[in-house]
């Protein structure tokens, strides 16, 4: 089966794109709209939003593939706020034996004042296809949040500006994305979070989540996307310094696509 999911790859088309980046569950239910939010999984979303942490937070996430269940997604973060500063180190790696993408991350993000936080990022990027051998690449990406009021976060954020690509026999180009936010907290349990996202010689796509927290060990979590429609839900729970979270992304042609994640703050 695995090396059916393979040939496929190269069947479909010339052109290979890079596996999409996995933002964690709670994002991910959230309808991937991670670029206005505070979160520990901002690392891969928009860097910016890991200024939200006050404490050292590490987490791990599987997630499962639409196409084939032996193809997966393991990621780890690694966040470590030292005052106004905070750093970050990510980690994930997809695929299966006969095809696999790393991308190791680090992360510098700064609060200036109470209103904005600005952040860099640094990936590189390895591909490994046992017929072709490996191949690395790097790539950059910069955020920005404001806190435009108590409730309403915005952000921005761009990832490979400088459209970077890997240079081997496969053509598997790295997305050149943009994306803007904002998130609204309408009370203590209720979030509300929304994103524009544009690829590059791509789609447009339209993003909104919805965040509701009856306790505050307990979050259930929901959101769409409109190009391609997609639905997402799950849920969180807290106990003392750890967080458990959970996540389903359904897809109209490939089906379910399911992810958990284990967090703990320092």
């Amino acid at each position: 089966m695995k090396g059916t999911f393979f040939i496929a790859l190269f069947l479909w088309g010339p052109t290979l794109y890079a596996q999409e980046i996995n933002a964690g569950p709670r994002l991910t239910s959230l309808g991937n709209t991670g670029v206005a939010l505070h979160d520990v999984w901002s690392l891969h979303a928009n860097q910016a939003g890991i200024t939200g942490l006050l404490k050292p937070t590490v987490a791990g996430a599987y997630k499962s593939s639409y196409i084939n269940s032996e193809v997966s997604t393991q990621s780890l973060v690694l966040v470590y706020p030292v005052k106004s500063n905070v750093f970050g180190i990510g980690i994930q790696n997809y695929g299966f034996s006969k095809y696999a993408e790393q991308r190791f991350s680090a992360t510098y993000a700064k609060q200036f004042g109470k209103s904005v936080a600005l952040a860099l990022n640094y990936n590189f990027h390895q591909l490994s296809v046992p017929q072709y051998g490996n191949t690395r690449t790097f790539s950059v990406e910069a955020g920005l949040q404001y806190q435009a009021g108590r409730s309403l976060l915005l952000g921005a954020h761009i990832s490979n500006p400088n459209q970077s690509k890997f240079d081997s026999e496969i053509d598997a180009p790295i997305p050149v994305m943009l994306q803007f936010g904002a998130s609204y907290q309408f009370s203590k349990g209720l979030l509300l979070s929304s994103a524009i996202s544009q690829e590059l010689n791509s789609v447009t796509d339209f993003k909104v989540g919805l965040e509701y927290a009856p306790a505050s060990a307990f979050a259930f979590r929901g959101g769409l996307n409109v190009n391609p429609f997609m639905q997402f839900g799950g849920f969180g729970y807290k106990l003392k310094g750890f967080c458990f979270d959970a996540a389903v992304s359904v897809h109209p042609a490939l089906g379910y696509a399911p992810q958990i994640a284990l967090g703990y703050e320092f």
